[in-house]
């Protein structure tokens, strides 16, 4: 009766894996579209599907209803641009190359998936949100559209990344898509909308005042449904597969954002798998990101490269080990690096203070079994030594990726790597300090620049040794107008060996502004071979200044070979052409900056100028007010409006932008301006 008992098991289970087998859709015909859907920093229990019951995701909801549900999947980084190559090349981040936001670039021996696919007769396309993801980076490969206009070249003088709504970058994919219809077509598309920081259009801002993040995630989700959903209907058959980049600590472990740790708020990750015959299932294994490409193409009818580690999701899934990391405040901060392993539901995190969890006993990793289960943290070492393969350097990080990483509460380092970390380098012992830069970034944006320059001064003073923490603390000296100081702190940064394009760029940009336009020639002169935008653009703007407009004129030329969507040379083009004469050339040069990023202030002062030459004074002050609603800190626009304003017999007008520029503006670079400006006031009636 037993023996009875156990040959029906087993018969029982070979019919379930069969049906599995054929649920899954073996021996279809290869998927005639698929689109891949990332949604930054996107929490796994952030989801209704998930269970979260405050959030609203009812077009995510009905995929996981129809498609297979991983309730156990993982990312390999916590930053976009590292866990984007994860995702789209198959790889492992020690196997690509690609470890941090900035500073890497995607090496052109590594496939994308598009590229792949274009084996297999698919044309394809990709639409992405915001600037980590940039062309730059090397991600474009393969794709035969790759539309990263998310509004380049918007000042960088805040904390926030420029970025498009998840409504602008589905229109752009949808209307692509839709071009080509009857073709095989690969669709990417990337919504950055619940990264930080969290502001969801109305209704969704009103829905969730006490939950903003929340509030993101549901407007990215009925964006998805106007959008994707339609076609998802017409095309049954398409395989849709979405997940995030990483997720969002929102506290946990004391950590606000992502980026700093590896716990499983911002590892583990959403994925789902529908269409093409899948039907639902909810799978409770261990999967990973480096499956997404061998799934992507299994059901393309296209071999998997021997070389991709991971397995496609549409098989019976087993146990799969996954690597991770977290390097962003190693390569920064010079912290210690974190890396780690997940094996059989443990997951270890090496550090000085390693760490061991039993993710199933224990998800949210409360209790440290690094003590009780020595044996399992040395099966995980062993697993995990093959894979630590740290980077020994990165390539210069461009002022731009600088502005860009500022948004995520640290401004880059360019740290050396070190042989030996202690536990002072833990960054569980250094939270406080990550903390502190977090609140002199807060108070900055919440308009207390002072309180922002004592906490900087603080983080130098706690850690001296951290060029991420002067690169802040010089950024926090210029915004409270003490130049020289702040050029004193870029010198000490710049003076290094290893000194940064970026504190290079932005020590050049004060002389030129200091009236030293030469020695920013002289000091960026010498990495002139270099094809950062913003460095040579900086090299534009100083030749500028220093008389040398032919040399200036063929910088930024240069840049726009690099990439011709580049608004800031376009605009310093505009410029340049003014500063001749040619006002055609100018205005033209000045429209398309301004077609490719509205939010460019010089460009919308510059254009104001050239409106008053003409005498048209009403779009004169329309393009100032536009310049100083894109940077209040547009001093030369709030100038222009008043001036124009009091000559009009505007006097309300004059007055408001005059006060204005007087209380505002700085003294060390606008005296003359300021006690003009008094003057003008006073007469004023």
């Amino acid at each position: 009766m037993l023996i009875i008992a156990v040959f029906g098991a087993i018969v029982i289970a070979g019919v379930s894996w069969l049906v599995f087998r054929r649920f899954r859709g073996e021996g279809r015909a290869p998927a005639r579209d698929i689109i891949l859907v990332t949604i930054d920093t996107l929490r796994a229990d952030c989801v209704g599907y998930a269970g979260n019951t405050r959030v609203r995701t009812p077009f995510l909801d009905s995929l996981a209803g129809r498609g297979l549900e991983f309730t156990n999947a993982h990312a390999h980084n916590v930053i976009t641009l590292a866990s984007h190559t994860n995702i789209l090349t198959g790889l492992y981040p020690f196997q690509h190359g690609v470890r941090e936001n900035a500073g890497f670039k995607l090496d052109p021996k590594y496939e994308t998936v598009a590229a792949m696919l274009h084996r297999g007769g698919y044309v394809s396309g990709a639409f992405v949100g915001a600037f980590p993801l940039d062309a730059r980076f090397g991600l474009n490969r393969g794709f035969d559209m790759y539309d990263d206009n998310y509004g380049k070249g918007q000042s960088g003088v805040d904390f926030v990344e420029p970025e498009r709504r998840a409504e602008a970058v589905l229109a752009a994919a949808t209307k692509w898509w839709n071009a080509h219809e009857g073709e095989k077509r690969f669709m990417w598309v990337h919504l950055y909308d619940p990264h930080a920081p969290y502001a969801p259009p109305e209704p969704f801002l009103s829905s969730f005042r006490d939950h903003e993040y929340l509030g993101e995630i549901s407007y990215v989700d009925d964006a998805l449904s106007k959008a994707i959903g339609p076609i998802v209907a017409a095309e049954p058959d398409a395989l849709i597969v979405v997940t995030a980049d990483h997720g969002e600590a929102l506290g946990d472990h004391g950590e606000a954002t992502h980026g700093l740790f590896a716990y499983e708020s911002t590892l583990k990750v959403p994925l789902l798998v529908a269409g093409h015959g899948t039907g639902h299932r909810k799978v409770t294994e261990f999967v990973r990101h480096i499956d997404i490409v061998p799934t992507i193409l299994e059901a393309a009818g296209l071999p998997k490269p021997a070389a991709l580690p991971g397995a496609s999701l549409l098989h019976d899934v087993g146990a799969r080990d996954s690597y991770f990391e977290s390097l962003s405040a190693s390569l920064n901060r010079g912290w210690a690096p974190l890396t780690g392993i997940i094996h059989g539901g443990l997951k270890y995190i090496d550090l000085p203070l390693a760490e061991l969890y039993d993710l199933p006993r224990d998800p949210r990793e409360l209790e440290n079994l690094r003590e009780e289960r020595r044996r399992d943290v040395e099966t995980a070492r062993r697993l995990l030594a093959p894979m630590q393969v740290l980077p020994s350097a990165r390539a210069a990080v461009s002022s731009e990726e600088i502005a860009r990483l500022r948004s995520l509460g640290y401004v880059s380092g360019n740290a050396s790597p070190r042989e030996h970390y202690t536990e002072a380098d833990d960054p569980k012992n250094l939270i406080g300090l990550d903390s502190k830069m977090h609140a002199a970034v807060d108070a900055f944006e919440r308009g207390n620049p002072v309180r922002a320059l004592a906490l900087a001064r603080e983080v130098v003073a706690a850690r001296s040794d951290m060029d991420a923490g002067r690169e802040l603390l010089a950024f926090m000296l210029q915004q409270n107008d003490q130049i020289a100081e702040a050029m004193e702190q870029l010198k000490i940064l710049v003076s290094k060996p290893n000194a940064a394009d970026s504190d290079v760029v932005h020590l050049a940009l004060l002389l030129s502004e200091t009236g030293n336009p030469k020695g920013a020639v002289d000091l960026l002169d010498p990495r002139a071979g270099s094809n950062d935008p913003d460095l040579l653009n900086a090299l534009g703007v100083a030749l500028s200044d220093s008389g040398r407009e032919a040399e200036a004129r063929s910088q930024f030329e240069r840049v726009l070979a690099i990439d011709a969507n580049d608004a800031p040379a376009l605009q310093n083009l505009g410029i340049l052409a003014l500063k001749g004469g040619n006002v055609s050339a100018a205005e033209s040069r000045l429209t398309r900056a301004l077609e490719l990023n509205p939010k460019l202030p010089l460009a919308w002062n510059t254009l104001g100028v050239i409106y008053a030459q003409k005498g048209d004074f009403e779009h004169a002050v329309d393009s100032w007010k536009r310049a100083v609603a894109c940077d209040p800190r547009q001093y030369d626009a709030l100038l222009n409006i008043g001036i124009v304003a009091s000559k009009a017999g505007n006097a309300a007008e004059a007055r408001a932008a005059l006060e204005r520029f007087v209380r505002t503006a700085p003294k060390s670079h606008y005296a003359a301006d300021i006690a003009e400006a008094q003057r003008t006031l006073a007469q004023l009636h």
